[in-house]
């Protein structure tokens, strides 16, 4: 199954680092926040990633580009015709595509340029600058579970996302921006999407987050996945931080995987 990644907008509120690279490149722990995302799904067994990029996409494009230099032994023999020689190779069996999806497209557009490289198949899609401990072959079966269009993980935090209100049988009754002083649950991504989900996005101008989602919820077709667990999303350079003393103390709850 494929996962898509979220990958292309500006990451303005963390300005200060994302102005020299795509703020799912910054680094946590010396490896990309988007690394780390990617690293939870092939925990799972998810190793197929789409990334939709757009600002400095080249820089994406580069990293992955250059990625077996990054955890192997290379031999570099001027002697016989410049060979390269690459020893222990470590790279996890990742298929990436990372497609331009525009500069200043809209997350909704993003998924909908993409949508050659789905197919008509059910598909993971998550944002490039969160990560969470949410179990995900769960998340997957609750998915199949209810047969609904979309599924999100929802999570309990005081944070300026998308307002979620819940059902008894966890389906979304409508979805809407948050406002100061709610205590609802909100949209931490982690998504599951069947392939109608095209149907409901317009073009580039379409907010995921916005008709689309709310649309879904106004059909019962938008369940949700209640994760109790840890989410962080890294919005500013006090979040960027946290996340790295974290992983500095060994106290990282979605690093799940050995090194």
């Amino acid at each position: 199954m494929k996962v898509v990644l979220l990958a292309g907008g500006y990451g303005t509120r963390i300005s200060e680092e994302s102005q020299y690279k795509p703020k799912p490149m910054l680094p946590i722990g010396g490896m990309p926040i988007l690394w780390h995302i990617m690293k939870e799904y092939s925990y799972y067994g998810f190793n197929e990633f789409i990334v939709c990029a757009g600002y400095k996409q080249h820089i994406i494009k580069e990293w992955f580009a250059d990625y077996f230099l990054h955890t192997s032994d290379i031999t570099f023999d001027f002697t016989e015709g410049n060979k390269m020689i690459i020893h222990n190779m470590k790279t996890e069996p990742w298929k990436v595509t990372v497609v331009d999806t525009g500069l200043k497209t809209m997350t909704g557009g993003r998924i909908k340029r993409v949508q050659q490289y789905i197919g008509n198949e059910t598909f993971m899609m998550t944002y490039g600058d969160g990560v969470c401990d949410v179990n995900i072959s769960e998340l997957l079966a609750f998915h199949k579970s209810h047969g609904k269009i979309a599924t999100l993980t929802a999570v309990m935090l005081e944070q300026q996302k998308g307002v979620l209100d819940i059902g008894g049988d966890n389906a979304v009754h409508s979805f809407r921006e948050k406002a100061a002083g709610d205590g609802a649950p909100i949209n931490a991504g982690y998504m599951v999407l069947e392939p109608e989900i095209f149907d409901y996005i317009e073009d580039d101008d379409t907010i995921f987050e916005k008709a689309p989602l709310e649309t879904l919820a106004a059909k019962g077709q938008l369940m949700s996945y209640m994760h109790k667990g840890f989410w962080q999303c890294m919005d500013t350079k006090r979040e960027m931080d946290m996340l790295e003393k974290l992983l500095e103390s060994g106290q990282a709850p979605w690093k799940k995987w050995e090194d």
